[in-house]
C-alpha cells in the first residue's frame, strides 16, 4: 500500500515507516512489534480514505447541538420512518456470539486481560476507551496484550502467582476509542490519526486472519456514536479493511452502544447501516446519562435530580431500554444490557451483601425485560448474572421471544426528565467522584475503584455534567433551600481537595490531582459545556 521512507531510530530500535507516516511515541522492541511498516501502512490508508468524513460528521454534532440549544429537541428521522416501519432483518451471526448471557468488560491490561477470558462469561469486551487512559504506553502495550490474548500465548507471571489462559475462554470483542478522540503519537500527512482508527487498524491488521483461523473472528463495539450517519462511517471502514486483508465482507460483527440521547432516535437506522456486521445494540447507561445532559443543557425542564436517583426504571430510562429492545429483536439481533459496576467488599460482609443483592435485582430486571445478556464489571459478578439468565434464558437469547404488544416509546417519553432531589451529599460525590476519577486517569489508569465501584470515564462525566448543569441552570437549590451557587460549589470543593490532598500525599497530588482539579474547575465553570473532558485531559497525558 506505501512506500517506505527513510529509518527513523529510537533509543532502542531502528525501524522503517511509511512514507509521511511519523510515530513519536517510543519504539521499544515490543511495540514495533505492532507498529511493523505494514501495519502502519494500513492505518494510514484508513486514515486518508476516511477522515475528512470524520471530521464533517464531528462538525455535524456541534451543528445538532446548536439546534437543539436553539429549541429544535431530539426526535425520530421523518425522512427515514419508511425504513422504521419495513421488515428487514441483520445478517445471522456466527457460532461464538449467539449466546451472550454474560459479558464482562475491563481494560487491555494483561492480567485483566486473562482473568476475564477465564471468568466464566461468554464474552470479554477488552477496552481501549472508557476504562483506559490512553498513555502511549497504555495503547501500545494494549495491543500486544490483545495480539498474546489472540494467538492464546498470553501469561503473567507474579511472585503469587502464575496466570495463563484456561482451555476454554470467552469470546473477545474489542472496544475502540470514539470518532472524537485523536491520537497525538501517531501523525499521517501532518495530521493526528482517529484514535478509533488506530485502535481498530492495528488490532484487526495483526488478528483478523488468526482469529478467523480459530474458529472466531473479528468483533468489536462502538461507543460514543450519535447518528446513523456514523454508523454508516464504520461499516465503510469495516468494507475497506475487509477488502484490503482479503476478507469476505460481513466478517467482521459489531455492537453499537445506544449511549448517546441522539443515537436513541436511530436505533433502526444504525442497524439498517451495519446489517452485514451488526452484532444487535447495547444499552449504555452511564454514558446514556451523561449524553442526556449535555444534550439537553441548562434547560430547567431537563435537570436531573442527584445521580443515585437516575436509575434504570425512572421513566426516560425504561422508556429507552423498551425501545432498544424492541428494535434489535425486531431486527433478529441481540439488546444487550448494562452494567453492573459493584466490585466485592471484602473487609464488610454486609455491605457486600447488600451491593450482590442490588446486581441480581438489576439482572433479574434485564432478563425479565428481554435483554439477551448483560454486562458486568468484575468476575465475582459473572455467577450471579449467570445464574438469573440460566434461570429465565434457557435459550441462547431471547430474539425470537414474542415482542410486547406495548406502543414503543415517544419522543416525549425519552426526553422526560425523572422527578427526585438534588443534595449536598449528590453535589459532593460528583466532586469527590469527579475529582478522584480523573487524577487516576491523568496517572494513566482509566479503570479505578471508588466506594465499592468500578468507575469509568463514563461516571467521571455525568458527576462532571451534572455539576454544570446544577451551576447553569437557573432556580437549582438543595433540598435544605441553599441554591447551588459558585460560592457553594468552591466551598464543597476545596473541602473534597483538603481531604483527598491528605489521603494521596503532597507529591502525587501535585504531580496528577491538582491538574485533574484545575481542568475539573476550568469545565464546570464554563459559560459552555464542554462535549468530553478526556479531550482537554488527554493533553496532559505524555
Amino acid at each position: 500500500m506505501e512506500t517506505l521512507d527513510q529509518p527513523i531510530v529510537s533509543s532502542k530500535v531502528e525501524f522503517l515507516c511509511p512514507e509521511r507516516v511519523k510515530v513519536s511515541g517510543d519504539f521499544c522492541g515490543p511495540y514495533a512489534e505492532i507498529l511493523t511498516p505494514s501495519a502502519l501502512a494500513f492505518v494510514a490508508a484508513l486514515h486518508r480514505r476516511f477522515e475528512s468524513k470524520r471530521r464533517e460528521l464531528l462538525q455535524r454534532r456541534v451543528q445538532r447541538r446548536t439546534e437543539i440549544a436553539s429549541g429544535k429537541l431530539p426526535d425520530f428521522l421523518p425522512e427515514t420512518q419508511s425504513l422504521r416501519e419495513s421488515d428487514w432483518q441483520v445478517a445471522p451471526l456466527p457460532e461464538d456470539l449467539i449466546d451472550r448471557r454474560v459479558e464482562i468488560t475491563g481494560p487491555t491490561e494483561r492480567k485483566m486481560i486473562i482473568n476475564a477470558l477465564n471468568s466464566g462469561a461468554k464474552v470479554f469486551m477488552a477496552d481501549c476507551e472508557d476504562s483506559s487512559a490512553p498513555t502511549w504506553d497504555n495503547v501500545m502495550q494494549g495491543q500486544i496484550n490483545l495480539r498474546d490474548a489472540v494467538r492464546r500465548t498470553i501469561s503473567l507471571e507474579t511472585p503469587a502467582k502464575t496466570y495463563q489462559l484456561n482451555p476454554t475462554t470467552a469470546t473477545l470483542m474489542v472496544r475502540p476509542r470514539g470518532w472524537h478522540l485523536e491520537e497525538k503519537h501517531v501523525l499521517v500527512d501532518g495530521e493526528p490519526v482517529s484514535g478509533a482508527l488506530l485502535d481498530f487498524g492495528l488490532y484487526f491488521f495483526h488478528n483478523a486472519h488468526e482469529l478467523l483461523a480459530r474458529g472466531s473472528g473479528p468483533y468489536f463495539y462502538l461507543p460514543k456514536l450519535e447518528s446513523h450517519l456514523e454508523a454508516r462511517l464504520w461499516n465503510e471502514v469495516f468494507e475497506f479493511a475487509q477488502w484490503e486483508l482479503k476478507i469476505a465482507k460481513g466478517t467482521i460483527k459489531a455492537t453499537v452502544l445506544i449511549e448517546t440521547l441522539p443515537a436513541a432516535f436511530e436505533t433502526h437506522e444504525i442497524l439498517w447501516e451495519l446489517r452485514q456486521h451488526s452484532a444487535g445494540l447495547n444499552c449504555g447507561r452511564w454514558d446514556y446519562i451523561f449524553s442526556y445532559i449535555k444534550t439537553l443543557g441548562a434547560n430547567p425542564r431537563y435537570r436531573l435530580p442527584d445521580r443515585s436517583q437516575v436509575t434504570m426504571t425512572v421513566p426516560n430510562m425504561a422508556a429507552y431500554v423498551r425501545l432498544v429492545i424492541d428494535t434489535c429483536h425486531r431486527r433478529g439481533v441481540h439488546a444487550m444490557g448494562g452494567m453492573a459496576a459493584q466490585i466485592p467488599i471484602k473487609d464488610n460482609p454486609a455491605e457486600n451483601a447488600v451491593a450482590l443483592d442490588k446486581v441480581h435485582l438489576d439482572k433479574l430486571r434485564e432478563a425479565r425485560l428481554g435483554h439477551d445478556g448483560t454486562w458486568v464489571a468484575h468476575p465475582a459478578l459473572v455467577p450471579i448474572a449467570l445464574e438469573v439468565f440460566n434461570d429465565l434464558m434457557p435459550e441462547a437469547n431471547q430474539i425470537n421471544k414474542p415482542r410486547s404488544g406495548a406502543p414503543l416509546p415517544t419522543a416525549a417519553e425519552l426526553l422526560q426528565a425523572p422527578h427526585g432531589t438534588i443534595t449536598e451529599a449528590g453535589l459532593r460525590q460528583n466532586l469527590d467522584v469527579a475529582v478522584r476519577y480523573l487524577g487516576a486517569w491523568i496517572s494513566g489508569n482509566g479503570c479505578v475503584p471508588l466506594y465499592n465501584l468500578m468507575e469509568d470515564a463514563a461516571t467521571a462525566e455525568i458527576s462532571r455534567v451534572q455539576v454544570w448543569q446544577w451551576l447553569h441552570t437557573p432556580g437549582t437549590v438543595l433540598t435544605d433551600g441553599r441554591p447551588v451557587t459558585n460560592e457553594l460549589y468552591r466551598e464543597l470543593l476545596k473541602e473534597v481537595v483538603d481531604r483527598l490532598r491528605q489521603e494521596v500525599g503532597e507529591e502525587t497530588y501535585i504531580t496528577y490531582y491538582r491538574p485533574a482539579v484545575q481542568l475539573f474547575d476550568r469545565l464546570v465553570t464554563a459559560d459552555d459545556c464542554a462535549d468530553f473532558l478526556t479531550l482537554p485531559a488527554y493533553e496532559l497525558l505524555p
